[in-house]
């Protein structure tokens, strides 16, 4: 699949076919997708939890995600909770901000390495959805998150049981301002 139809073609998707399965090995495909983005220095803390069994899906689902969450990924095979190790990026060597971002560059450095997790799951004929709105503390809780890293999305992963439309998109000239 050429990138620009990925572009084009990937959609948040809230209706699964939960006949269709999703393997470990395509999803450390995508994992393996996520991991050659950028990072800050090489630093590579981003994390990937993933819950493939139907049964650990269901029981992460009903206590980790809010109900309209949960019924935007019925179905999916496979939740992928994505975080990154706290305080390496975006920092001297004496833990002191290089800018005003600090600890943000870990949320940029993550988003990189989603949106690939995301173009492979599309080349791969995978539907995904990135949910921010869950429960971080039951999800540290139920998979063992160490403190020492923010919980940041959850992806749902799985086959889409009904298209989709692109919502309309701002032109170039309303988000861009060329010197």
């Amino acid at each position: 699949m050429e990138l620009q139809t990925a572009f084009e073609t990937r959609r948040s998707i809230r209706h699964y076919d939960a006949e269709k399965k999703v393997t470990k090995e395509q999803v450390e495909t995508l994992i393996k997708a996520a991991s050659l983005a950028p990072s800050w220095k090489n630093t590579q803390t981003s994390r990937y939890y993933c819950v493939l069994s139907e049964d650990k899906v269901a029981e992460f689902s009903q206590k980790c995600l809010p109900e309209f969450n949960q019924k935007n990924s019925a179905g999916a095979g496979a939740l992928i909770v994505t975080t990154f190790v706290k305080g390496l990026v975006g920092f001297d060597n004496d833990g002191n901000p290089v800018n005003e971002a600090g600890d943000g560059w870990g949320y940029y450095d993550l988003g990189l390495q989603n949106e690939n997790l995301l173009l492979k799951a599309t080349e791969l004929g995978l539907d995904t959805l990135v949910m921010g709105i869950r429960d971080g503390e039951a999800i540290r809780e139920m998979l063992n998150i160490p403190e020492t890293e923010n919980v940041v999305a959850v992806i749902a992963v799985g086959y889409k049981a009904k298209e989709a439309n692109m919502p309309k998109r701002k032109e170039v000239e309303e988000i861009a301002k060329f010197f």
